[in-house]
């Protein structure tokens, strides 16, 4: 069976293309080319590494030419596939945040973790085997750490507030910053015109709103031309989008403080929510609700989950 990786231009030096995780445009996978190296941020699930050869195929390039494998943090939808990719590109180092390494390298609480939530065969179908990565070939990337990829700085934030073992990377040379899920959630088919709409992320099981404003100011610091997200895509990061990302990281929370000792909290959290977000993509001009809430269901559900866990994990 022929593999086709859809790849995009991000800008000069930068690629996207789509991990085929969950739905079309939902999970990016990017590719630094600095002459004739490649660094990987994200890798997808195992079944998103045939895409990635793939794409280096299509800019001339195989994965001995990969140098190092990027994921901003260790939720499976970012970092599945890293063993998997590591075994194939022989050449790379991971490089990874601190709390993260170890479940990399020893990822056995991972895979029993996700096995609970999914159940074994479903885990199966979503991730495959989570292939254990060899210490030897970590990089552990604290807060400003700077990485010498062939000639090019990139530099480490450490940024909780969606996950403790979060960072971001700052890529100096064309001004990017790529994000993982700590700039939010904001998806290409929902923009209107130039308008865009981000949506937090408050997955479980360490969402923390405070940490997370601190870690999008940081980042907004460095005055970057674009953000890369991993949901999905790179955009720019305006003081309105911004501004509105903020103030929906105060709603959900105050909405979860409100209700996550109800009986129904669940489904008043996850209906107000999507209201919330239905009218925030209405005020940029994007009315299609029903593509809307089929777009944003599992996100709005994982939300709900993690602001439910959040509320307890505080009340003791």
């Amino acid at each position: 069976m022929s593999i086709n990786a859809n790849v995009m231009n991000v800008v000069d030096g930068i690629s996207v293309i789509d991990s085929e995780y969950y739905s079309k445009d939902f999970a990016a996978i990017y590719l630094i080319r600095q002459k004739n190296k490649v660094t990987i941020i994200e890798t997808g699930t195992n079944y998103s590494v045939p895409l990635v050869k793939e794409a280096l195929s299509q800019i001339g390039l195989s994965f001995s030419a990969v140098s190092f494998v990027i994921p901003t943090h260790v939720h499976l939808d970012h970092a599945g596939g890293a063993g998997l990719l590591m075994k194939q590109c022989q050449n790379a180092t991971l490089v990874v945040h601190p709390r993260g390494a170890r479940h990399l390298i020893d990822p056995s609480k991972l895979v029993s973790g996700a096995e609970a939530v999914y159940g074994k065969e479903k885990f199966k179908e979503y991730y495959g085997e989570i292939i254990p990565i060899d210490a030897n070939r970590v990089i552990e990337a604290g807060d400003n750490f700077i990485l010498d990829f062939n000639g090019r700085e990139l530099r480490f934030i450490d940024t909780p507030g969606h996950a403790r073992h979060h960072f971001c990377v700052w890529d100096m040379a064309t001004k990017s910053m790529f994000t993982g899920d700590t700039f939010g959630i904001s998806y290409r088919d929902l923009d209107h015109h130039d308008d865009i709409y981000i949506l937090p992320s408050t997955s479980p099981v360490q969402f923390d709103p405070e940490s997370l404003i601190h870690s999008i100011n940081r980042i907004m610091e460095f005055k970057p031309e674009r953000v890369c997200l991993t949901h999905f895509s790179a955009i720019k990061p305006t003081k309105k989008a911004v501004n509105k990302l903020i103030e929906s990281i105060h709603f959900v929370s105050d909405l979860a403080i409100k209700n996550a000792d109800k009986n129904d909290a669940e489904s008043i959290i996850y209906n107000n929510m999507m209201d919330y977000f239905l009218e925030g993509l209405n005020e940029i001009g994007f009315q299609n609700n029903d593509l809307t809430k089929e777009r944003l269901s599992l996100d709005v559900q994982i939300n709900t989950q993690g602001l439910i866990y959040w509320q307890k994990n505080r009340q003791g």
